[in-house]
């Protein structure tokens, strides 16, 4: 299914991992200090991998559909949608190709688990997929196919997604979950102690939900609302269901946090399986 003709020793099933996405295009900007430790996490990605992965499949929080959609151009343009932000940032570039082949197994694979999917041949790449894979994979030479968040799904829904997914990490495919562990736009990026305190909080219960037996993780993270001041983190669940989705394709390898933070007083994570 995936082309690993640039392979050339035996491939190794590939994890699920979870990577923040920051700020906009925060990690391109004169931002001293704050995005320094997140950028230096991202650009050491590839080197924790088995080998160089066939295709990356992306979920991020920045794409929400009726149903799930998967991109299915070829070579799919950026959208910048980030706003009031510097000039310069509008001409990132990040010209990886896109994958129709890939695209179409997974709209198969999704049938299977009789999640109804489509395709779109228009559809470019959001800033929470380009910004953090021009640090993680910077050469821009690996096949990227984005795929949707459903609207309204919850974190069962999106699991079931993840797992619908699974096959491909066997097939040197990397499984991407691009979102924030903290999402609270107007409590996030003005002094709040309260709201920091929050994070703390709710970033404990994840590490440890994450960390549980799988059977025990599914079933904590199915019920992530119920976590201490969740909805104070998440008004909306967009950011966090991305981790579901690995979490989904992780099967009955253990979670681990590779990556935990304070940006701007808010406690993040970054997690992977496998």
């Amino acid at each position: 299914m995936t082309d690993n003709s640039r392979q050339t020793g035996p491939i190794e099933r590939q994890p699920a991992i979870f990577i923040p996405h920051g700020g906009g295009p925060c990690f391109f900007m004169d931002w001293p200090d704050v995005w320094d430790r997140m950028a230096e996490h991202l650009r050491g990605v590839a080197a924790t991998l088995p080998q160089r992965p066939a295709a990356l499949v992306v979920m991020s929080g920045h794409w929400e559909t009726d149903r799930v959609t998967v991109t299915t151009g070829t070579h799919p343009q950026l959208i910048y949608d980030y706003y009031d932000f510097p000039a310069h940032t509008y001409e990132l570039q990040y010209p990886a190709p896109g994958s129709p082949k890939l695209a179409e197994y997974i709209q198969k694979l999704l049938a299977k688990a009789g999640i109804a999917s489509g395709g779109d041949a228009y559809r470019g790449f959001d800033h929470g997929v380009f910004i953090p894979l021009m640090l993680a994979f910077e050469k821009a030479d690996i096949p990227v196919v984005e795929i949707s968040l459903p609207l309204n799904a919850t974190a069962e829904d999106v699991m079931e997604i993840g797992r619908a997914l699974a096959p491909l990490r066997d097939e040197n495919v990397l499984l991407v979950g691009a979102g924030m562990t903290y999402h609270n736009l107007r409590r996030f990026l003005r002094p709040d102690a309260e709201a920091d305190e929050q994070s703390r909080h709710f970033d404990d219960w994840l590490y440890r939900a994450v960390s549980e037996e799988p059977d025990q993780r599914s079933s904590r993270l199915a019920r992530w609302a119920e976590a201490p001041f969740a909805q104070d983190c998440h008004p909306k669940a967009e950011h966090l269901l991305p981790l579901m989705f690995v979490a989904g394709a992780a099967g009955t390898d253990l979670g681990v946090r590779d990556y935990s933070d304070t940006v701007m007083g808010k406690a993040l994570s970054g997690f992977r399986f496998g």
